[in-house]
């Protein structure tokens, strides 16, 4: 059942045509009246009308071309066109249809098959209408749940991270530069050839959301060993870096409650697990090498390693930007990806413009 009475809109260039026309349709629905084609384009942009039925034999602008150009028309392209025409052969017919007419009938008009068709039309537009509207509000609806879940992730992330801040007083300015320096290797990265299908957007903005937990496992790490002052002696060393397992193994524990064999904390396990693995094997937990390391964690190896060196810890002061390059570039194929180190040489004063917008105000 139509809700509202539609607007026909009656195209011809004949008086006698729109009047009997008009006549036919006046008791169900709204009628407008054009004596060409470019009056029609002019009527629909100021208020469209629900469907057209347009002769073609017009002067000036005939129906064929006026047709095509509803069909330009972003707003007036998905008004039902009727061609009601004289014109009988299959070659007029057959290019009606191409211009995207829904119907063709064939002067001199039979009321009755006018008004079916009509009727059918103005159905199927208002179905059409309703899944559109449907599907805007579907879409609408995703996006605003999306983001929502995103919210949720984010939120998730950063509260877990706020404890590693809690237990090491040096981690909160590095956790913020550091997802910074992975945002920029990774955009950069991924307009390689080689990993663009490997780095898409959401994988890109899942890593860089995942970075500020890559030490989140150091909550697990005994005060005297974290907050040494000094150097960890060997036994020590190897206390600290267990935080990796910790870390991975904490996040795992949060996945099995998602009870799914991939969750968005899948690059936060690869990293916290794996940032300390160096390109040639000589890393720390598993000793992995090349590409068996995972990219997220390559990715946070150079970003970590780069804040480090320009950070100021109780037992080092801080290396100048250019010194903190020369060493990573230095470090190509033996601690980190070579591929990476491109990247990094690529956008190094982005870095040095993160590193001194966030720097750490040593206090008073």
């Amino acid at each position: 059942m139509l809700k509202h009475k539609p607007v026909i809109l009656v195209v011809d260039d004949t008086p006698d045509n729109l009047a009997l026309v008009s006549g036919l349709l006046k008791n169900n629905y709204k009628v407008k009246v054009a004596t060409n084609g470019q009056k029609a384009l002019e009527i629909a942009r100021s208020s469209a009308p629900d469907l057209i039925l347009l002769d073609v034999m017009m002067p000036v602008m005939d129906g064929y071309e006026t047709c095509r150009q509803f069909k330009q028309h972003a707003e007036l392209k998905d008004i039902p066109i009727i061609f009601l025409t004289a014109k009988n052969e299959i070659e007029d017919e057959n290019r009606g249809f191409d211009l995207g007419a829904v119907d063709y009938i064939v002067k001199p008009i039979s009321s009755p098959i006018l008004l079916s068709r009509v009727k059918t039309h103005l159905t199927l537009k208002q179905s059409q209408d309703f899944l559109r509207d449907q599907n805007e509000y579907l879409e609408k609806e995703v996006s605003r749940r999306m983001k929502e879940i995103y919210q949720i992730q984010d939120a998730s992330i950063m509260s877990m991270a706020a404890l590693a801040e809690i237990r090491d007083p040096e981690t909160g300015k590095h956790i913020q530069r550091t997802k910074l320096y992975i945002e920029e290797l990774a955009t950069l990265l991924r307009q390689s050839e080689k990993y663009s299908h490997v780095l898409t957007q959401q994988s890109v903005d899942l890593i860089v959301t995942s970075a500020p937990l890559h030490d989140i496992g150091k909550v697990g790490i005994p005060d005297h060993i974290l907050l040494k002052p000094g150097r960890l002696t060997y036994e020590e060393f190897e206390i600290m870096k267990t935080h990796t397992a910790i870390g991975r193994d904490a996040i795992a524990r949060a996945e099995m409650v998602m009870d799914k064999p991939e969750t968005f904390l899948r690059f936060a396990k690869e990293i916290v697990y794996s940032h300390h693995e160096k390109w040639d094997g000589t890393g720390y937990p598993e000793g992995l090498s090349g590409e068996a390391i995972p990219l997220s964690a390559r990715l946070m190896a150079v970003a970590d390693v780069y804040d480090a060196l320009t950070s100021k810890r109780v037992y080092k002061e801080a290396f100048p930007h250019s010194k903190a390059v020369e060493l990573i570039i230095s470090e190509s194929g033996k601690h980190f990806d070579p591929e990476i180190v491109q990247i990094f040489i690529r956008c190094q004063h982005k870095f040095k413009e993160i590193s001194e917008r966030y720097m750490e105000i040593s206090p008073v």
